[in-house]
Parts: C-alpha cells; structure tokens; sequence
C-alpha cells in the first residue's frame, strides 16, 4: 500500500543551472559533472551503453562548445537534446515549472485503489534529462524524461506524449506496482 510518493527535483535542478550558465559561457568545474553523474536520477538508468562518463563527456563537451565524437547513440542523443533545451530557455523554464509544481498526494489513493496490493510503501518520481527512451521502471522508481515533457500551449500544465502530466505519472506509477 502506498503512503507517500517523493518527486525528487535534484537532478532537474542542477540541469536547470547547468544550462543557463553554459548557455551564458560561465565556467562551470570538471567536478561539476561528476556531482550530476553520481545523482539518484542518473545512476538508476546507467546501463552499459550509457554511463557516468558518458554524462561527463556529454557535459563537457557542451561547456566546452565541442561536438561529441566517438559517441554512441544514446550519447549523441543526449547531446542533442541538451543543445535543443539550450536553445530556448524560457521554453525549457515552461517545461520545468509544472514539473517543479508537481504535488502527487491526490493519487496515492487512486494507486492504492487500482493496486491495492502493491509492495512498496514508497514511490519516487525523478525527472532526469534522458536519451531515447521516455522512461525507465526501476525497482520503487520511475524516472521520466524531462526533455519528454511539452508545455502546454494556453494553460498551465504539461503533458508527455500527449497525455496530461500528472495522469502519466499516474499511469507508469500503476504499471510499477504491477510489476
């Protein structure tokens, strides 16, 4: 039975800060990247193909304003959804704040209602700058991909892939605990 569900921002907050202060060409530390590496977010979806060095690199690069060689695919992806969000802030400031706004209280009882035997007490929610795919499923959390998040155009909110923001959660939160 779930009894409470953590958004953890941390991730999506040093991005935030990255991003800015690469896009105004302030130098930002070598032990900068390795910080992010070693966040909650990331190391949940390292896999052999993409992993701490690859988000080091990645950083680097970008700070550096070098193009990415010898990169795999979910490198170059990386880079490239990192250089898109660099392009236009304020659009990445609308993608962040109904993210940052996210209050997840109001479904656990509607998990716990469609899942009412699930095995966790707690979930945690990361919302972590990803590659290919939109989200990840490990053990009581889900990590979803920030650069998957649209605003919405005349309202306030968000949505992924076109559903609302807080029914996706909802959603990928049901399919966790029927796992």
């Amino acid at each position: 039975m779930v009894k409470n569900i953590i958004v953890d921002l941390e991730t999506i907050e040093g991005m935030l800060y990255f991003w800015q202060a690469a896009s105004e060409k302030e130098n930002v530390s070598e032990t900068f990247f390795y910080d992010m590496s070693d966040m909650d977010g990331f190391n949940l979806i390292y896999d052999k193909d993409f992993t701490k060095e690859s988000v080091r690199k990645v950083l680097s690069a970008i700070k550096n304003r070098e193009l990415l060689s010898g990169a795999d695919k979910k490198e170059k992806r990386f880079w490239n959804y990192n250089m898109w969000v660099m392009e236009d802030l304020e659009y990445t400031k609308a993608m962040a704040d109904p993210v940052k706004h996210l209050n997840l209280d109001s479904i656990i009882e509607e998990l716990n209602k469609e899942v009412p035997n699930g095995k966790f007490e707690e979930l945690k929610v990361f919302f972590v700058p990803l590659h290919l795919e939109d989200y990840y499923i490990k053990g009581n959390s889900l990590i979803i991909n920030f650069f998957k998040v649209k605003p919405n155009d005349f309202e306030d909110g968000a949505n992924i892939g076109g559903v609302p923001l807080e029914k996706y959660v909802k959603d990928k939160l049901v399919e966790l605990l029927k796992k």
